[in-house]
């Protein structure tokens, strides 16, 4: 696949899946070259290690490169990509380039609508730690190593297949664990049915599919495994399983649970990450990893000492008050999450949201409505419709008087800079905020954590508590 090919061009390269992929073809000795709309930590890494970044999009860009490198996210009209085309450059999906980096490799693939970055780091943290030096592409920064992607060298890849765009069918691994299904992705699928009978399709057309692994407590899946012409493994805390979780302490991290394998225990372990849910991805990692031989006892100490993805129920600590980033937009996801906190912490839980695309607020309002019960107080800004064009009577007023008739009280803060300044005047010591977004959010909450830190160190002199990152209240999704 890379013979032959003196440079690629990579359009959007500051994110986080085509980002993975480039440092892969970089470490095999590829020219890359990339363009993306704005300069992030990413950029600014990439290119310090020797790839060529430009920020903006501009025609001149894509001259002289062998391969031009697309996701998803990039629209026909991308004048570098109209430019490549006219020229005769050929163009691929970042999922293509990434299936014919996977050749020669024993691969693990890890696909689903929650929890695939978790389970897949999961799985290249055992592997690391059993010896195995696992490459990997992964959809988020692994705090184990610092990156998002690696060329080891070694015999195994870990990866995680993303179904959102249906763009998994490129990606034949030797094993797959899909973690969860659910409605997701309205903007490709047609509802939970066709996500379904499309990841049905996925492990059924996988020729080099030795084994598969669903996670039985989730529904969806259930319905997968009747489908589906092949007999998955099951993994589970709820239902029976081959592997089952039971969790044997819910409180302060970290916490602990007991891992078996049909009847037998194969330990019991510790998780710095919180909740019930990261035990339930800890167990779909166990599987695959037990499946391939490593032995109980390196899976126990490594969970033990997996650290998580950045910005999933990341805490930061300062000026009294506790913020949590986590990317989490789903209903799902921000229902577990919040359950999570209450676990963990006490005092008042304020709850920030940016919804995102008109498509899951139209199918999922009424989730919306019951996801924050977990809250204190929520605060809503204006929404973040992606690509998406407007859905008549969809907004984000639909979402704040969703929460409302459920009896929270919520805020719409419109101009999202407005936010800090909301808090700066009603957060009291002790109390945790968490912000549910992506990286523009991020930054607001690492700008407020700033403020609250100044702001202690004013009355408190030299003692006051300067702000820190610990991953997620250890580190964690």
């Amino acid at each position: 696949m890379i013979d032959g090919i003196g440079r690629v061009h990579m359009l959007g390269i500051g994110g986080i899946g085509v980002s993975a992929v480039a440092r892969i073809l970089h470490a095999r000795g590829v020219e890359v070259t990339g363009s993306d709309v704005r300069e992030s930590s990413l950029t600014e890494a990439l290119r310090a290690e020797g790839m060529n970044i430009v920020i903006g999009h501009d025609p001149k860009n894509v001259e002289g490169a062998d391969l031009v490198v697309v996701s998803t996210a990039i629209p026909d009209e991308n004048v570098e990509l109209v430019a490549a085309r006219k020229a005769g450059i050929p163009v691929e999906h970042r999922s293509s380039i990434l299936s014919k980096l996977l050749e020669g490799y024993r691969t693990i693939g890890v696909t689903g609508t929650h929890g695939k970055g978790t389970v897949s780091s999961m799985i290249a943290w055992i592997l690391e730690c059993a010896g195995l030096e696992p490459g990997f592409v992964i959809g988020g920064m692994l705090n184990n190593f610092g990156v998002n992607a690696r060329d080891s060298g070694g015999k195994w890849m870990v990866v995680e297949v993303d179904e959102s765009d249906g763009s998994h069918h490129n990606i034949a691994c030797d094993y797959v664990v899909c973690n969860f299904l659910e409605l997701d992705h309205l903007n490709y699928y047609d509802g939970l049915d066709d996500i379904i009978a499309k990841m049905a399709s996925f492990l059924e057309s996988n020729t080099r599919l030795k084994e598969a692994f669903v996670n039985l407590d989730c529904a969806g899946n259930r319905e997968l495994v009747e489908r589906v012409n092949l007999r998955p493994t099951g993994y589970s805390m709820e239902h029976r399983a081959e592997f089952r979780g039971e969790l044997l302490d819910k409180g302060q991290l970290p916490i602990r649970y007991r891992a078996y394998h049909r009847d037998e225990v194969l330990g019991d372990w510790e998780l710095n990450l919180p909740g019930r849910y990261n035990v339930v991805n800890a167990m779909g990692a166990i599987a695959v990893a037990r499946r391939i031989g490593v032995a109980p006892e390196v899976i126990g100490k490594a969970l033990a000492t997996y650290k998580g993805l950045e910005n999933r129920f990341t805490i930061a600590q300062g000026g009294g008050v506790t913020i949590v980033k986590d990317y989490i937009s789903h209903p799902t996801g921000i229902k577990k999450v919040l359950e999570s906190a209450r676990d963990l912490v006490d005092g008042r839980v304020i709850s920030v949201f940016k919804p995102y695309r008109y498509t899951l607020i139209k199918y999922l309002k009424d989730e919306y409505g019951e996801a924050f019960q977990g809250s204190d107080e929520v605060i809503i800004t204006t929404m973040y419709a992606a690509e998406e064009d407007p859905i008549p009577g969809i907004n984000t007023q639909t979402v704040v008087d969703r929460i409302e008739a459920n009896g929270l009280p919520v805020t719409f803060i419109p101009n999202q800079p407005d936010i800090n300044d909301y808090l700066l005047e009603t957060v009291k010591p002790g109390d945790k905020i968490i912000f549910f977004g992506g990286d523009d959010f991020f930054r607001q909450a690492d700008q407020i954590l700033a403020e609250f830190a100044r702001r202690a160190g004013k009355t408190e002199g030299d003692d006051a508590e300067q702000p820190r990152f610990d991953g997620p209240l250890n580190e964690g999704e």
